[in-house]
């Protein structure tokens, strides 16, 4: 599951960086912070915060 999310974070990055330059143009995607790019960081941002949250979990049930 962790490295799916890692796959899947990653290519989120890709198209974020990618639409933030402009390479998406040619398929009327505007460039600079689009609807595209705003979609894909927050997806990444929910990736992050997911693992953080589950990894905390995890913590707490091997402390106790």
């Amino acid at each position: 599951m962790v490295k799916i999310l890692e796959i899947i974070g990653l290519c989120l990055l890709a198209i974020m960086t990618l639409s933030f330059v402009g390479m998406f143009e040619s398929y009327g995607i505007k460039n600079g912070t689009s609807e595209l790019f705003w979609g894909c960081a927050g997806g990444t941002l929910l990736i992050i915060i997911y693992r953080k949250m589950k990894r905390k979990q995890e913590e707490e049930k091997q402390e106790k």
